[in-house]
């Protein structure tokens, strides 16, 4: 019984930072192949965050691609002090903006999803969009959700997209920021403040 307990308990998956973690020593050891697997499993998410910068598709990509060829050179530098993601995040997002401060341009609209229930609450009052009169007011609270993010400082704003659009605890925001954890929950609960004052006359 004793070792039947032992084989099961041996068997247990092992969770997604260890195993990305794992993929990253191998890469730390001249494994390339680990890296492939890495950019397989989090290509998609950091398209999707490079596209809130780079609206252009093919130029998205080259910006992903670049951003994965800098967190591939900086593997040896990582420690493993934060997830994975939190680290190639932070990459990708200092990528994004380094290209467009080089194209001379400012950062487009973020696309918020109202529908998605990973979102806070102040994103997803809009019960009824079966309607001419509810897909109106969806998009006019998605454009006002837009312009109060890009209005926020970028302190907040950062903090705000961490928390709401990719789901990030706030200790990995904190690593993310480089700041306390309570100067994270501050910034947050600052941005939706200013969020949900501009949309409540539209709710």
């Amino acid at each position: 019984m004793e070792s039947r307990k032992t084989e099961i308990t041996g068997n247990r998956p092992t969770s997604a930072k260890a195993a990305d973690l794992a993929l990253i020593r191998r890469v730390q050891h001249g494994d390339r192949s680990a890296f492939d697997l890495l950019v397989i499993k989090y290509q998609h998410r950091i398209l999707k965050l490079v596209m809130r910068y780079v609206r252009d598709p093919s130029e998205a990509l080259d910006v992903v691609q670049e951003a994965f060829i800098k967190a591939y050179r900086a593997a040896p530098s990582f420690r493993g002090d934060s997830a994975f993601y939190t680290w190639l995040y932070r990459i990708t997002t200092n990528t994004a903006k380094n290209y467009l401060v080089t194209a001379g341009r400012r950062p487009v609209c973020y696309g918020l999803d109202l529908q998605d229930p990973k979102q806070h609450e102040v994103f997803a009052k809009l019960k009824d969009t079966d309607t001419p009169e509810g897909l109106t007011l969806s998009e006019e609270i998605r454009q006002t959700v837009n312009s109060a993010i890009q209005d926020l400082p970028e302190d907040l704003q950062t903090a705000i997209l961490l928390r709401e659009i990719e789901g990030m605890s706030y200790e990995d925001i904190a690593q993310v920021m480089e700041c306390p954890m309570g100067t994270v929950r501050s910034r947050i609960f600052r941005a939706r403040e200013a969020i949900d004052k501009r949309i409540t006359p539209l709710l």
